[in-house]
């Protein structure tokens, strides 16, 4: 058994939130069926791409967003299809949906519709800016919610503009939290309490993060910046002799052995004792710090710094994560045939369940695999008689 056994999704969500978020829900056995419209989800057509010999391309993206699903392909705005879709919420336990707000409503699928044929059903919506508000129904791509979130004020050094993080942590997060939220809304479903609404911010979910940067400012008016230009060596990635580390001296007992660790005897001089000594000459101090750190390997300076017990860590780029020792001892990644890409390695997941595993079942579908599959199915479950 796993823990989400029997639990049924319907997935009308694309992009990245919305699947991100049904992957962890089928990830841990639910039933998760993918409605997408015809021609696909277009994360069907976001890279990167695995190319077959004959031009096929196939989006490694969407390989990892939809394992254990199957999918459907409906046109939500066609009678038939609809009505298709209506005999899915039926069956469902969750429907979850990242459309802008208020579309759902205009296709005949909006809360009221869904609760009028499944009464207690959990209807999960991710959107930019939520449900309500000034700012519900304006468009923003990955850059405009981590600008309007916070996340990008403090990013960066105090000299240049603010930074984004890499790649799409806002939408990921943001099926993060989806998940969890919908896994709230199921509890109180199986207590008898009914279904409910569950409404996802993007731009909340990342303002959430700034755990003690509201709270300051809220309480006593400080601004958090950006990183200095200088005297941050002890805190910050520095370079190496071939990649990336950051040695971080939290406790005035580590900077002896974080100075053997690095082999640089100037380090020793007595304008470094003390905290206050090394931000008074920090300039000084970042440029001994890069030329002893620009000597060693990354995972030389990881290994001579953790035998001393000083905080350490590389940055690690995909070929290292591939190869990290760690990981294969955790079995961190697993291994997927895709008829599109052949036979791949995978992230897995962050976590272990002991009595209910998670578990890798079935690859991504191909776009309206499953469809005799889950008509079939649905006329089990809902008692439809002619042809669906």
């Amino acid at each position: 058994m796993q823990a989400l056994d029997g639990l049924k999704v319907l997935d009308l969500t694309g992009h990245i939130a919305g699947p991100y978020c049904t992957k962890l829900l089928a990830d841990l056995g639910a039933d998760v069926v993918k409605v997408e419209r015809p021609g696909g989800d277009p994360a069907r057509a976001m890279g990167p791409f695995r190319v077959a010999a004959d031009g096929t391309r196939t989006s490694l993206l969407f390989l990892y967003l939809n394992t254990n699903k199957r999918s459907i392909v409906l046109d939500l705005e066609d009678a038939d299809d609809h009505a298709t879709a209506l005999d899915l919420v039926r069956w469902a336990d969750v429907v979850v949906e990242s459309h802008r707000p208020g579309t759902l409503d205009r296709l005949g699928l909006g809360y009221d519709v869904l609760r009028s044929v499944h009464p207690d059903i959990v209807l999960t919506s991710i959107s930019n800016f939520g449900q309500t508000g000034p700012m519900r129904d304006l468009p923003a791509s990955e850059l405009v919610l981590y600008a309007t979130g916070g996340m990008m004020a403090i990013s960066g050094q105090v000299d240049r503009e603010p930074l984004k993080h890499g790649l799409a942590q806002g939408q990921y997060a943001g099926g993060v939290n989806a998940a969890y939220a919908t896994l709230a809304a199921v509890t109180a479903q199986e207590l008898g309490l009914g279904g409910s609404w569950v409404d996802v911010s993007l731009q909340e979910v990342l303002a959430s993060e700034l755990v003690l940067n509201e709270p300051m400012y809220a309480w006593a008016g400080g601004i958090q910046g950006r990183r200095p230009v200088t005297g941050d060596g002890l805190n910050n990635l520095m370079p190496t002799k071939d990649g990336y580390a950051v040695v971080q001296v939290t406790t005035q007992r580590s900077w002896p052995g974080f100075i053997e660790a690095v082999d640089e005897p100037a380090l020793r001089d007595e304008r470094f004792a003390t905290p206050e000594g090394r931000s008074r000459n920090a300039k000084e101090l970042d440029r001994l710090i890069a030329g002893a750190l620009a000597r060693l390997g990354k995972k030389e300076v990881f290994a001579r710094a953790t035998e001393r017990r000083v905080l350490v860590g590389i940055a690690q780029d995909p070929g290292d994560l591939l190869g990290c020792d760690h990981l294969a001892g955790r079995e961190y990644f697993v291994e997927v045939d895709h008829p599109g890409t052949g036979r791949l390695r995978y992230p897995g997941a962050p976590y272990r369940l002991s009595a209910t595993p998670w578990r890798m079942s079935r690859r991504a579908p191909l776009l309206g695999e499953h469809e005799q599959e889950i008509r079939d199915q649905l006329r089990a479950a809902v008692g439809v008689k002619e042809p669906l």
